[in-house]
């Protein structure tokens, strides 16, 4: 049957770059502790380094032998191999990373200079390829032979993409680097350099920056600063001193929650390296940006004057680590720099403030969200912003004790109700039994709870609703860090009597963030108020419907992709006569908008909430793929379908919660043999 969905909406090039740039930045981030591993090493040790060390710097002899030192080997073979492999993982798991850290190897062999574009290349290429070659043989190895085949293919196919690297990435990329390094060093010598900003600024405002700054300039400022011991292209994007300078004329010159916020965004912007967070008040006033491009040339110009710059990437842009990494004998290019562009900065945004009529009062939100939905996430440090206005961004304040916790989501059916046992469970066992952990659609939230909790891309649609509430946002309904949170929450509010608090809507994650995270969607089918753990849910199995049976257990699926293994659990929910085939086209449909991936190596598809209509008996499938399953970059073993009539179903999500969160439990339900023993499992054991 062919599987109807819902149509993707066109994707604009703007928002193709950030994902781009994301991606690229997503290899570089998670190795930023390594970069700054080498650039300390090499500040201290190499022979113009604070403490000359031959042995460590990599210069001189010792009994006769050249020194190799620590600075040659890591900028050559770790740090690529280490950005390498975590793009590989980033496309395929550890298995990726492997073969990507293989083919990395060969273009490091193959080239004359440290190969982070060429590891940028090999590393997704060797995750991706191995994935497309395992999906050929999926399902189709006999028992006993998966690890041979498995290390063997990765062996081969690694061994074959490392000569790849060798002849064919290595010359092409180490072309490509000649080529750019030339023209930046022909911006250097006509002066021109200070002209990037005019790109540089507006790209960071629209984060377009990533494709940039991690793409090419922290290759070439690497190889730079190998060569030449610093290099000013670490500092062309990461100056604070632009950010710094717009903050500071809100600060004098603003007006409403604008002003009230710029001191503490100053501080997190210059002490904490967050440039983000001041985006939104340059898109309050867009001609802002020129103020950010002044005092970006400014701050290039002075460098370039000096003959100053960084001997590794500065990451985050906190003034703290660009005096880290700044070579010792730029110290003062590189302050003055920071100085010039937060003067430059200040001076054009403080004329044009002065100069143009502009009402800052209720458009920093308008702003924030805006950046946001450039951003395509939520941002780690709005609330700092929204916070400070008055009655915006879903600032909530406790008026006493917490009583009552709603998790809500759209469809109602399955996903909260689990996540609100595992919190439900985390405040019982912190002493607090009293407390009301329920679960309920969106569309039915009442303005009367304490607290609110739901997956990250639907908190906006819930805050309207309930106004008055602190609001979490979660990505992983199975384990989410909010979790020990909200049970701090109620200790302090529970113990203390009144709290004063915000919830942290940021929960999606540092850039990172990796960020990123999994997008935790779908929702607990009880009506609105019913609480997960009551008399309902704990409902003995014998006298429950048979929600759970023993054909609706399939130890070893035989899906490949994430729409087949929906598709395979719809239609053992078919099978059963629980739903119709209008049923499975809105599993799909409920996929596209919001994923029902747990945490966990779990997922539980269902419906929308518009397809209620078509259950007929509440029912679950539950699904074992031990290969795993790819779904949407997570990893994917137990896929359990659900189709719930109001809450005849919560006492078997309730027990999946329970071995979810249980590693033992998880480990009993992969060593599974008989489906009764996953019955059993669930609690759910047939008669």
């Amino acid at each position: 049957m062919a599987t109807e969905t819902v149509a993707k909406p066109r994707t604009s090039v703007r928002v193709g770059v950030q994902k781009f740039g994301t991606f690229l930045s997503g290899m570089i981030m998670p190795n930023i502790g390594a970069f700054i591993a080498w650039g300390l090493i090499t500040a201290l040790f190499i022979e113009k380094g604070w403490l000359p060390v031959p042995q460590l710097g990599g210069f001189g002899e010792t009994n006769g032998v050249p020194n190799t030192g620590l600075v040659g080997p890591m900028i050559t073979y770790l740090l690529p191999l280490l950005i390498g492999y975590t793009g590989g993982k980033m496309v395929y798991d550890v298995r990726g990373g492997v073969v990507g850290a293989i083919g990395t190897m060969g273009v490091i062999v193959g080239a004359g200079i440290p190969m982070f574009i060429g590891a940028m290349i090999m590393g997704p290429l060797g995750g991706w390829t191995i994935k497309k070659i395992d999906s050929i043989w999926d399902g189709k190895i006999r028992p006993g032979f998966e690890m041979l085949v498995n290390n063997f293919s990765a062996g081969i196919w690694g061994a074959l993409l490392a000569m790849l690297g060798f002849y064919a990435i290595a010359p092409v990329v180490s072309a490509f680097s000649a080529g750019a390094g030339n023209v930046v060093q022909f911006l250097v010598n006509n002066g021109l350099l200070p002209l990037t900003s005019i790109f540089i600024e507006p790209a960071k405002v629209l984060f377009l920056n990533n494709a940039i700054n991690h793409g090419v300039l922290t290759p070439l400022g690497i190889q730079q600063s190998l060569e030449q011991g610093k290099s000013i292209l670490f500092l062309l994007e990461a100056n604070p001193g632009p950010g710094l300078g717009i903050l500071l004329a809100y600060m004098f010159f603003g007006r409403g929650a604008a002003k009230a916020s710029a001191p503490g965004a100053a501080i997190i912007h210059f002490l904490g390296g967050i440039h983000e967070i001041y985006f939104p008040y340059v898109l309050m006033r867009p001609l802002l940006i020129l103020a950010a491009i002044a005092g970006g040339m400014t701050g290039i110009a002075t460098l370039a004057i000096t003959n100053s710059g960084l001997v590794a990437p500065a990451a985050p842009g906190s003034i703290f680590a660009v005096l880290a990494q700044t070579s010792r004998d730029s110290y003062v290019g590189v302050i003055l720099a920071v100085l010039l562009a937060t003067a430059a900065s200040f001076l054009v945004a403080s004329v044009i403030m002065k100069t143009t009529r502009h009402s800052d009062e209720g458009d920093l939100n308008a702003a924030t969200s805006k950046m946001e939905a450039m951003k395509g996430k939520k941002s780690s440090v709005s609330s700092t912003l929204t916070g400070a206005a008055s009655g915006a961004g879903g600032v909530g304040v406790l008026a006493g004790p917490v009583r009552n916790i709603v998790f809500a989501c759209d469809a109602g059916m399955g996903s909260s109700a689990m996540g609100a046992s595992v919190l439900r469970n985390k405040i019982k066992a912190a002493g607090f039994p009293d407390v009301k952990v329920t679960n309920a659609s969106i569309a039915n939230l009442k303005d009367d709870y304490d607290v609110v909790v739901t997956h990250q891309d639907l908190t906006e649609r819930a805050r309207p609703a309930t106004s008055s509430a602190v609001h979490y946002s979660v990505d992983n309904f199975m384990s989410s860090p909010e979790y020990d949170e909200i049970v701090e929450l109620v200790r302090g509010s529970n113990t203390e009597g009144t709290v004063a608090t915000e919830g942290p809507d940021a929960g999606a994650g540092t850039p990172g963030g990796a960020s990123a995270g999994p997008a935790t969607g779908a929702a607990g089918a009880a009506a609105p108020g019913t609480a997960v753990g009551t008399s309902a849910a704990k409902a003995p199995a014998a006298g429950a419907p048979e929600i759970l049976a023993r054909e609706s257990v399939v130890l070893r699926g035989t899906a490949t992709t994430r729409d087949a293994a929906i598709e395979e659990a719809g239609r053992l929910l078919l099978a059963r006569g629980a739903v119709d085939e209008d049923y499975i086209r809105a599993m799909h449909e409920r996929e596209q908008s919001v994923s029902t991936y747990m945490g966990s190596f779990l997922a539980i598809p269902h419906g929308t909430n518009a397809a209620k209509d078509h259950i007929r008996k509440s029912a679950v499938s539950v699904i074992r793929y031990p290969e795993g399953i790819d779904w949407n970059g997570k990893q994917v073993k137990f896929v359990v379908g659900v189709a719930g009539v109001n809450n005849e179903h919560l006492h078997i999500l309730s027990s999946i919660a329970k071995v979810f969160t249980n590693k033992e439990q998880v480990a009993r339900l992969e060593a599974a043999t008989s489906e009764d023993e996953v019955l059993e499992l669930f609690g759910k054991v047939n008669a």
